[in-house]
């Protein structure tokens, strides 16, 4: 095999991280065979070149190259312009036009961000993975191709499959030799020198000194997260090398070209089972109320016992609502202090007289929310969907409540 630092400077790759390398290394390792390939990586780190790789180094390199963006053609070209199409197919198809499947039979197609296809797209696709085979727009004659197929993707396809947003079988036949392109970030030793190179190249370019970064401008530079990865690194380096005066940059001037980075709040995921967000977010807060309802029966439980340690006659305990602003207003240093327990007054003009027990409330709220569901499934006749929205709870919500009650409807 070729040394891998010829191919660096063959394709001009730059960077010496151990994930890139071995990417290189299984692009030239697959290229002498027809297997299919994927390639995977966030957007901007750089896909587009080992699909080269991989045709150069292929028995296939003297034949047809053709690259296709399936995320830039519109949804309803997408079959003509990779299948072809008869004259008069369709309004607009004025001659007969051959696909980039059939013009670039016996060679190579790349189809890049192929996690863009329609559905029926995809079908047709995988027909040509299978057979060879495939029908122009408007024409019943099946036709051969012999092409290698590499595809490339920035969005996570198993997800997508999960979604049914993408064909599992094709993602499968897709998948043969998987290749993953590490993102910038975590290439951070390898961002000092990119930026070297392009600054060279567009000092030459605008014939001007190249301009070079201070030690704490190349820390700013390492630490930056990169999320448009080698693209974004270029363009930035571009309007640097343009705008700047002088050519030494130190890190404040490098940070007025990088866009501020909020990292200290959490990210929000979205997950297919939290896709339905209103009605979820309303199951959520009514868990929470049951939740809070359970720690204020817990801490009625813990008063109750206090009282009966202390001695206290029910009828003669104040409210709980009473007990509990105590609690709160109690000083921190009281809870911290070791003190005598104190007992609660008697006296019935110094407190509203409370005759239900602790316990005994504790169950009546149950026993009300029990009644509510009940009336709630009568008035709807038994219809849990409708009793559901009654309440304001989700139906699966209430289908739990249902059991724990053991209501029978």
């Amino acid at each position: 095999m070729e040394d891998i630092r010829n191919i660096k400077q063959r394709f001009e790759i730059i960077g010496n991280d151990p994930k890139l390398n071995r990417a290189i290394e299984k692009a030239v390792q697959v290229a002498p065979t027809d297997f299919t390939v994927l390639i995977s990586g966030e957007s901007g780190v750089g896909k587009e070149i080992f699909p080269r790789i991989i045709h150069s180094y292929s028995t296939r390199k003297h034949e047809q190259y053709i690259a296709v963006n399936c995320g830039g053609i519109p949804e309803g070209t997408i079959d003509s312009e990779l299948f072809g199409h008869e004259k008069g197919s369709f309004t607009g198809a004025l001659s007969d036009r051959k696909g980039y499947f059939e013009v670039s039979n016996g060679g190579t197609i790349f189809l890049d961000e192929i996690g863009e296809l329609p559905l029926s797209t995809q079908a047709k696709l995988l027909r040509v993975l299978e057979t060879g085979e495939f029908i122009r727009v408007g024409s019943s004659k099946v036709q051969k191709t012999n092409v290698r197929v590499i595809a490339a993707t920035n969005v996570d396809l198993p997800v997508a499959v999960k979604n049914g947003k993408f064909r599992e079988d094709l993602y499968y036949r897709i998948n043969t030799i998987p290749i993953s392109i590490p993102p910038l970030r975590e290439r951070k030793e390898d961002i000092s020198l990119l930026f070297r190179k392009f600054a060279a190249d567009f000092a030459e370019k605008y014939r001007m000194p190249p301009v070079r970064l201070t030690e704490d401008a190349v820390q700013v530079l390492e630490t930056y997260r990169w999320p448009g990865n080698v693209r974004e690194l270029k363009n930035i380096t571009e309007q640097i090398s343009i705008l700047e005066q002088e050519r030494s940059v130190d890190a404040l001037t490098l940070k007025g070209y990088l866009p501020a980075q909020n990292n200290s709040l959490p990210a929000l995921t979205s997950t297919p089972e939290n896709d339905h967000s209103f009605a979820n977010e309303r199951e959520i807060l009514y868990k929470i109320l049951f939740d809070m309802k359970k720690d204020m029966n817990d801490l009625k439980h813990l008063v109750y016992d206090i009282m009966q340690k202390d001695h206290v006659a029910p009828e003669a305990a104040p409210p709980t609502s009473i007990v509990l602003r105590n609690l709160y207003e109690t000083p921190q240093s009281e809870f911290l202090a070791p003190q005598a327990p104190k007992s609660f007054s008697a006296e019935k003009e110094n407190h509203i007289e409370d005759t239900e027990a602790v316990i005994e409330e504790s169950l009546s709220l149950e026993e009300k929310e029990k009644e509510m569901i009940i009336k709630a499934l009568e008035k709807n006749h038994g219809k849990r969907k409708l009793a559901a929205q009654d309440l304001g709870i989700s139906e699966r919500t209430l289908y739990r409540k249902l059991k724990e009650y053991d209501i029978d409807n």
